[in-house]
């Protein structure tokens, strides 16, 4: 019987698609160089607590309930770290949850800042975490805790921190003789939201205070002059933690034993798209980093095709020769190992949060959809959405110019329409009536 892999997710927080280049994250071009870059990898979930929910479930963030920050998992459904269990793996998770707090005053569980229970950490069995980080830490110093709820505090920057917990775990943690699964889900360089601000490595903020602004940015309103450096300087010091993580796989001499998954819940827009970061369907929210080295994806291979979060979960259990149930939504990225044909002919998207909205993107279009109700968050769906945004990617990557009443585009956004019905159903929702444009978005 051959050996079976290890496992291990690498998980930023609110990193762009194309900040990963050999100026940036040397290290993680590195590991691109020995695996696999997928060029074309989205959210299905522009939001961290949904997009969360959607890895740890395998299914929809509306399907398992989870479709706004603080709703916890809920106990029907069968959590990710079980099937690794099951199969004889050693489990871990380190750094930032964010699915056992209920928002909601007076109902369920708080812990946003104080130990997890015992029965809401998703059945890791081994858990130096905290549910929401950015609330028991800033950029630099911090508390997490253990799976008994033992606080433990750190000191440094956080990206760091976290790093050490994981190295710690890689060293005396875990089973030695069992294969691992390691989830490590970093909070940079997601902004610090008490402080209104991104918080990079003090060291190398003012090494990126000219760093090119991407052009989807550049055209827009936002703050993206005055947190870019720190953002990238955030990202910067992420990689360096890879490294270290590397090496560490390196000298405890598992390291070609071992398949790393590097990624992110989702991207940033920098204020342009809405009041926020993040909460879009465009590009610049969705569009984010997939590495995967090891587990028959080798060679510096350059991979086109559309790939999602949401195939995320029956990957990780393929690699590690676990059945995937019938319940995950998602494709197993395996397969394109076998194959040159593509395994989606669109991605799918929902907000159902700030928004009510859902959209599809293709290899040349991205289409929009949302309700007139302010905000989707006392209903995940709707009976009737309005048309937002259609792009034509081809000619306008950056998403400049909304085509969704352009008369020469009719037929594109016929089509768009079906493919997003057909998705919708899907992923479980009823076929709602999708009516034309009120007025056209400006950004």
């Amino acid at each position: 019987m051959a050996k079976r892999k290890n496992i291990i997710f690498y998980f930023s927080d609110q990193q762009r698609w194309d900040t990963v280049n050999e100026t940036v994250t040397p290290n993680l071009m590195q590991l691109a160089k020995e695996g696999t870059l997928f060029e074309n990898n989205f959210t299905c979930q522009p939001v961290c607590g949904p997009a969360r929910a959607c890895l740890q479930t395998g299914v929809y963030a509306t399907q398992c309930g989870c479709y706004w920050n603080g709703i916890p998992l809920p106990e029907s459904i069968t959590p990710l770290a079980h099937y690794f269990n099951e199969a004889g793996y050693d489990t871990a998770y380190v750094g930032k949850w964010h699915l056992a707090s209920d928002r909601l005053p007076g109902i369920g569980t708080h812990c946003e800042a104080t130990p997890v229970p015992k029965e809401k950490q998703g059945e890791y069995r081994y858990w130096r975490a905290a549910d929401v980080l950015e609330f028991t830490s800033h950029g630099y110093d911090g508390y997490i805790f253990d799976g008994d709820g033992n606080k433990l505090d750190f000191t440094g920057y956080r990206a760091d921190c976290i790093n050490d917990f994981a190295l710690e775990y890689l060293e005396s943690g875990r089973e030695a003789d069992k294969p691992f699964f390691l989830f490590i889900s970093q909070l940079e360089p997601h902004h610090q939201n008490d402080h209104h601000h991104y918080e990079g490595y003090k060291e190398t903020v003012n090494q990126y205070k000219d760093y090119p602004l991407p052009p989807d940015l550049t055209f827009l309103k936002g703050d993206y002059k005055e947190m870019y450096p720190d953002y990238i300087s955030a990202i910067n010091r992420l990689d360096y933690n890879v490294g270290r993580l590397v090496q560490k796989l390196k000298d405890l001499g598992i390291y070609d034993d071992t398949v790393i998954i590097y990624s992110s819940d989702h991207g940033s827009h920098f204020k342009t798209r809405n009041l926020e970061y993040k909460r879009s369907c465009h590009d610049s929210a969705t569009h984010t980093p997939l590495i995967i080295k090891g587990g028959g994806f080798d060679g510096g291979k350059a991979e086109n095709r559309l790939t999602s979060l949401i195939d995320l979960p029956p990957t990780f259990l393929s690699l590690a020769g676990i059945p995937i149930p019938p319940s995950y939504m998602g494709k197993d990225l395996c397969q394109m190992q076998q194959t040159t044909q593509p395994l989606h002919d669109c991605v799918f998207m929902q907000i159902s949060e700030s928004q009510c909205g859902r959209a599809i993107r293709t290899d040349r279009f991205k289409y929009a959809v949302r309700t007139l109700a302010p905000t989707g968050y006392l209903k995940y769906n709707a009976g009737v959405y309005f048309e937002d945004y259609l792009y034509d990617l081809e000619k306008d990557p950056i998403e400049r110019c909304n085509l969704i009443r352009d008369p020469r585009y009719s037929h594109v956004r016929q089509e768009m329409k079906y493919l997003l019905l057909r998705e919708m159903k899907n992923a479980g929702e009823a076929a709602p009536v999708i009516l034309p444009a009120l007025k056209v978005r400006k950004k």
